[in-house]
């Protein structure tokens, strides 16, 4: 499976699979299907109006079928980007650092959708595709994204969340101005090389690398073990973050 490296806003260093061809190819075309069931709807709602003396007018006209027009734009933006093509085949778009796209990397994908998909009937996307190598259509490399590959079935290990005992007591109280992405990222090192994976010796960097950044960033200085620190920030936060909460 194709992946690619991206350089978190931290400077860590984080693979992702990259979605594949087949699967963005099979997103797109459940995506006409329900944007073709939206324009059917439309059209048999208007002739209902019509056979009954009733008329939208051209702004009636343009309000209803906007929502087709604009369909990649606001379902990437409103769910995290991903169209209900893209959520079935477990794929998102995601920014090269890793982070969230905004709504105008949306929307340079958007535009560049007319050329690269709907006139040339998805050939110039799928011949970038292949040749890119970073799973980016034009309209990527343009808006600094790529679609990648989402786990299926997370399990909490896997998400921000972590079982806090009631009677926890917090041991760094600065963890709480991290934000999710920065948990996120600590979680995913801390995955990447598991504690009985002693050959690791790059990985083992990498979690010493992630103490040493969240320290600087917090303004804290620890003597605990890489690992255990990061635990007890991730414990720390979640515990923290209930009590705001």
């Amino acid at each position: 499976m194709q992946t690619i490296k991206i350089k978190t806003t931290q400077n860590i260093d984080l693979d992702y699979d990259l979605a594949g061809v087949g699967d963005r190819m099979i997103a797109v075309l459940i995506d006409i299907v329900i944007q073709a069931g939206y324009v059917l709807t439309m059209f048999v709602f208007t002739g209902v109006l019509q056979g009954a003396g009733l008329t939208i007018g051209t702004v009636g006209f343009i309000i209803l079928y906007l929502p087709v027009f604009l369909y990649e734009v606001l379902t990437e933006t409103f769910f995290n980007g991903q169209t209900p093509g893209k959520k079935a085949r477990n794929i998102r778009v995601i920014n090269l650092d890793g982070t969230e796209p905004s709504l105008g990397n949306y929307i340079i994908r958007w535009i560049f959708r007319f050329i690269e998909i709907t006139a040339s009937m998805g050939s110039i996307a799928l011949l970038t595709l292949l040749i890119n190598g970073r799973g980016q259509r034009l309209g990527d490399m343009a808006a600094g994204t790529t679609v990648v590959r989402t786990k299926q079935g997370m399990r909490l290990e896997e998400t921000i969340i972590s079982e806090i005992d009631e009677n926890y007591t917090p041991t760094f109280a600065e963890a709480v101005n991290l934000s999710d992405q920065d948990i996120e990222i600590v979680k995913e090192v801390l995955r990447s090389q598991p504690e009985d994976d002693t050959h690791g010796i790059i990985k083992i960097g990498l979690i010493k690398k992630s103490a040493s950044l969240i320290q600087k960033k917090l303004n804290i200085n620890s003597s605990m073990d890489s690992r255990r620190f990061l635990k007890t920030i991730i414990d720390d936060y979640n515990y923290l973050k209930g009590r705001i909460g």
